[in-house]
């Protein structure tokens, strides 16, 4: 499925307080945990050990809750296009959560919404709602608000 293609300002004034889109499913896998692991230096064993993480009430290993948050750029690529600027830039996060987790072997989708538009020097500041949803669950993985800004 094709991005949400949004072209300038005033077109994204016209989806602010709207679902932009769902991404397609993800797969969790082993692989991408340990590599993610190897990367931060964080290799406690409900993410790494598998035989370990069996007698816990996950059944098995569990995603980094920030691996989970580092697939929002790329998921959120998926789902919307913003053009018409000159560039954007990530400017951080606000409020972020992980209700429940996320098992290794799962899949997992991304709910994008546009919650806010703030003017700022040169353009403006969105804050996008992401809400991580794991394939089967009840509750989300991760709920988080990505900010970026957008610059004509």
């Amino acid at each position: 499925m094709a991005p949400l293609a949004i072209t300038g300002l005033d077109e994204l004034r016209a989806h602010l307080g709207q679902e932009l889109g769902v991404s397609d499913w993800v797969d969790v896998t082993q692989e991408l945990v340990d590599d993610f692991a190897r990367v931060t230096g964080d290799d406690q064993w409900i993410h790494v050990d598998a035989e370990r993480a069996r007698e816990t009430p996950f059944g098995g290993t569990i995603a980094h809750g920030y691996l989970t948050l580092s697939l929002g750029p790329m998921l959120t690529n998926r789902v919307v296009d913003v053009q018409g600027f000159s560039h954007g830039i990530n400017y951080g996060l606000g409020r972020v959560r992980f209700p429940s987790p996320m098992p290794v072997g799962g899949r997992v989708r991304l709910r994008v919404a546009l919650a806010s538009i703030e003017d700022v020097p040169g353009g403006v500041q969105v804050t996008m709602e992401q809400t991580f949803e794991r394939e089967g669950g009840d509750k989300p993985v991760c709920v988080a608000e990505s900010l970026g800004r957008l610059y004509v």
